[in-house]
């Protein structure tokens, strides 16, 4: 880590907002840095589509007095400022380079590389190919299509009918303008994907995922074409990825509403273990934190004894 790759701002003991320069990707990736500072990184967390890295405070701060943790925005997310360019976009190999980027200015090494849907997906598709800079790998209800979809999703052409998902309609009806964020806290509270989550959790995501444009309103970091690229760009295979890796990766399942198809149990010559987390929905970090905190806090735990 260089003072001319990564600035820091914050108070002693806050989350430092960071922005780490990606001389290659012709932008900065925003991150947010807990922890002892004068320690390498033990963590580096990626959020889902449409979220940011600040939505996951409660459940990553408790982690920081023993760890120092990394959460980075994804590209079209948060405070971070790459181009996102959505023309001719099949998969999620833009952001899977810019993660590999900021782990290697970083100076990542034996870290535990971690994420929660796409995010999860990006960990397995990035930590398989980085064994020296990620020594665990953990996936919280990553996405995941069967075998033979994730085949048929690679078939060229196929891409136009993933573009007509309802994720993708609906990301793309998404409101963006607002007259402040407290505005938008209460039009989401306890509405659609945002239904039983901590007031807490709902305020640390929307102190990311909105800036004030020049026509005094306050629009979504992640603009809704972005999201709905995301959601429409799936020609990555993790499963193959997941079968390359020589890390150990543990997989946590939804028990309801998983975007997760790998089967239960261990693969891989033990390698990977994939558990269903009972009482859980898709957004089990936001709501079930402990049993994924419980989980990174393992991988942290069983990095330091290899």
């Amino acid at each position: 880590m260089t003072d001319s790759s990564l600035h820091a701002t914050g108070r002693s003991g806050a989350p430092r907002q960071q922005a780490i320069t990606l001389t290659m990707a012709d932008g900065t990736m925003g991150a947010l840095d807990m922890g002892d500072p004068a320690r390498p990184f033990d963590l580096v967390f990626l959020h889902a589509n449409g979220f940011n890295a600040r939505t996951y405070l409660g459940l990553l701060e408790p982690l920081s007095h023993n760890w120092r943790v990394l959460a980075l925005d994804l590209r079209g997310h948060g405070s971070t400022r790459l181009p996102t360019r959505t023309a001719g976009r099949r998969n999620w190999a833009d952001m899977q380079a810019d993660v590999r980027l900021a782990l290697q200015q970083v100076e990542a090494e034996r870290i535990v590389l971690a994420g929660h849907s796409m995010g999860g997906s990006l960990s397995i598709l990035t930590g398989a190919g980085a064994p020296d800079q990620v020594a665990q790998i953990v996936a919280i209800d990553p996405v995941v299509w069967p075998r033979l979809i994730t085949v048929a999703l690679n078939l060229p052409g196929v891409s136009r009918l993933a573009a007509r998902t309802p994720l993708v309609s609906g990301a793309l009806r998404r409101r963006n303008g607002f007259s402040s964020p407290r505005s938008a806290l209460q039009g989401w509270r306890g509405r659609g994907a945002f239904t039983g989550w901590p007031d807490a959790v709902l305020q640390d995501y929307v102190a990311d995922a909105l800036e004030r444009g020049e026509d005094g309103r306050w629009h979504l970091t992640c603009p809704p074409v972005w999201e709905a690229s995301n959601y429409a760009a799936q020609a990555q295979n993790v499963w193959r990825a997941a079968s390359r890796a020589s890390q150990p990766i543990r997989v946590l399942r939804a028990e309801r509403g998983s975007t997760c198809f790998f089967p239960e149990g261990d693969s891989h010559g033990g390698r990977m273990s994939v558990t269903r987390v009972p009482g859980t929905t898709h957004f089990m970090p936001m709501l079930s934190p402990e049993p994924v905190r419980s989980a990174l806090i393992a991988a942290l735990q069983s990095r330091e004894s290899v």
